[in-house]
């Protein structure tokens, strides 16, 4: 017969061998690929921002701009890297970096505001709505 503590114990041990791996938040995805060109406070004044020939967009006005409603699925789209120009090509107005392939992962449903509940990666959600709670 097995001693129960000698179980508890083995069960401790291998539990601390076992990586777990967290999803970073919003805010650390942003702080990690946005903040550089976007600052932390999101108003397009990050460290990066000077060397480009375009201001970085100021993230804490999208509602305003957009009479009042949060455009998510368009924000979404913009972080992901879906311009609308055909593979292969620059959006040369844009110098915003493609983040899908850095963002795929688990799937939600998630409505952008179009009303459509999409399967969404997580991480991507996590941006938006950590963007959302930015605007003013």
């Amino acid at each position: 017969m097995r001693h129960p503590m000698m179980i508890l114990s083995l069960s401790l041990v291998l539990g601390a061998c076992v990586e777990r791996k967290t999803l970073p938040s919003g805010s650390e995805d942003f702080a990690d690929f946005c903040a550089a060109c976007h600052g932390m406070s999101g108003k397009g004044d990050g460290e990066g921002a000077a060397a480009l020939d375009r201001k970085p967009a100021d993230l804490t006005r999208l509602s305003a701009k957009n009479g009042g409603a949060f455009p998510g699925t368009r924000v979404m789209a913009k972080i992901w890297g879906y311009t609308g120009v055909a593979p292969g090509r620059q959006d040369a107005a844009s110098p915003m970096p493609e983040f899908g392939p850095l963002l795929q992962g688990d799937l939600v449903p998630y409505d952008g505001g179009d009303g459509i509940a999409t399967p969404t990666p997580v991480r991507l959600v996590q941006i938006a709505e950590y963007l959302k709670a930015l605007q003013k």
